[in-house]
C-alpha cells in the first residue's frame, strides 16, 4: 500500500513539474517582403493578433515586413530548415522548389482574382499543399498579390509592340522573365527591396506588379507610365516551417488553422478593395494610366503555354489551364 501511494504521489508531482514547461510563452517570427499598408502586411498582423488573444497571450508572432529577412527565396530555405517559422510568401519563390506553382502565374489564365481564388481553394489547391508538405512547408492559406501591370518611364504601353527593347525589373521567376521576354522586353532581376533606387537611377526602365505593391513602395514617385496589362495573377502562399508546425500541440495547430482562414479572408478583401481603387490613386499623383490592347498581349505570350506545357510538370499545366477556362 505504501509503494503504490508513493507512487501516485511521485506521479503527481511530475505532472505538476511538467506543467509550466507546457504553458511557457512561445515567440515565433512571421516574415514577408511587402512595406506596411500592403494587404499582405496588414493580414500578417492580424493572423498575429488573433493567435495571441486565441492563446491568451501564450503565443506571440512577431511580424518582420520589408523583407528585413530577406527576399522571399531566402524565407523559403530559411522556413524548411526551420529557422524562420512563418511566411506570406510568392508564388515565384516557392516555384524554384515546387515547380507546378507556376501555373498560376501562366500569361492571362485569370480574368480577376476570385476566379483565381476559386481555383486555389479547390482540388488544385490541395494538391499544391501536398506538394508543398512534401517539401517541409505547410499551407495554411492561399493569399493574394493581385493581377500584374507594367509601368515605365519610356513611353505609354498600348500594344506588345511598345514593350520591345525596354529593360524590365522582374522577380527572380522564371514565369514573369518568359513572359517579359515574350513581349519583347529585356528581363532584369532586381530584388524588391532595391527597386525603388533601381528605377530612381534609371537602372531599369521599368517594371511588373500588382497595384498594391505599386502603390505600398511608393513607385508612382519613380514611374511614369502605368499601362494595365494583367499580364499574369500572383497569389502569396501563407506558409509554416513544418518543423516549427510539428512543434505546435493539436489545440495549437487548430488555433493557427482558425487564425489562418480569418486572416485570409482579410488579406483577400483587401487586395480586391485596393485593386479597384488604387487606379483611380495613381491617376491622382500623376502618373499617365492607360488600357491595352489585350488580345494583342494574349496572342502575343502563346508560346509562354506552349513551352510551359512542355514541361516536365505539363501534365498539372495543363489540368490547371482546364479549370481555370472551365470557371
Amino acid at each position: 500500500m505504501k509503494r503504490r501511494l508513493f507512487s501516485a504521489a511521485g506521479f503527481a508531482l511530475a505532472a505538476t513539474l511538467a506543467l509550466p514547461a507546457l504553458a511557457q510563452n512561445v515567440k515565433l517570427t512571421l516574415g514577408h517582403g511587402a512595406a506596411p499598408g500592403n494587404p499582405r502586411h496588414e493580414a500578417a498582423v492580424k493572423f498575429a493578433e488573433i493567435v495571441k488573444a486565441k492563446t491568451h497571450g501564450r503565443i506571440e508572432i512577431q511580424v518582420a515586413h520589408s523583407a528585413q529577412l530577406g527576399d522571399d527565396a531566402a524565407m523559403v530555405t530559411a522556413l524548411r530548415s526551420g529557422t524562420l517559422d512563418l511566411s506570406a510568401n510568392s508564388q515565384g519563390a516557392l516555384s524554384t522548389v515546387i515547380p507546378e506553382y507556376a501555373a498560376l502565374g501562366l500569361p492571362f489564365l485569370f480574368s480577376d482574382m476570385q476566379k483565381a481564388w476559386a481555383l486555389l481553394d479547390g482540388p488544385v489547391g490541395e494538391e499544391l499543399a501536398k506538394r508543398t508538405a512534401a517539401k517541409g512547408m505547410v499551407v495554411l492559406g492561399y493569399w493574394d498579390n493581385g493581377i500584374r501591370h507594367i509601368t515605365n518611364n519610356k513611353r505609354p504601353i498600348k500594344v506588345p509592340a511598345d514593350v520591345k527593347g525596354l529593360k524590365l525589373r522582374t522577380p527572380p521567376d522564371a514565369m514573369t522573365v518568359d513572359i517579359v521576354q515574350a513581349l519583347g522586353g529585356d528581363a532584369q532581376q532586381i530584388k524588391f527591396a532595391e527597386l525603388y533606387v533601381a528605377l530612381q537611377q534609371g537602372v531599369v526602365d521599368g517594371q511588373e506588379n500588382p497595384l498594391a505593391n505599386i502603390a505600398s513602395a511608393k513607385l508612382y514617385e519613380v514611374q511614369k507610365y502605368l499601362s494595365l496589362t494583367g499580364h499574369k495573377y500572383e497569389s502569396n502562399p501563407f506558409l509554416m516551417g513544418k518543423r516549427s508546425w510539428d512543434k505546435l500541440s493539436p489545440a495549437d495547430q487548430q488555433v493557427f488553422k482558425e487564425a489562418a482562414a480569418e486572416a485570409t479572408r482579410l488579406q483577400r478583401k483587401l487586395s480586391k478593395d485596393a485593386n479597384e481603387k488604387l487606379v483611380a490613386e495613381l491617376k491622382g499623383k500623376g502618373v499617365q494610366v492607360d488600357t491595352v490592347d489585350r488580345k494583342a498581349f494574349v496572342d502575343a505570350t502563346r508560346p509562354v503555354y506552349d513551352k510551359w506545357a512542355a514541361s516536365p510538370s505539363g501534365d498539372f499545366f495543363k489540368r490547371v489551364i482546364q479549370q481555370a477556362q472551365a470557371q
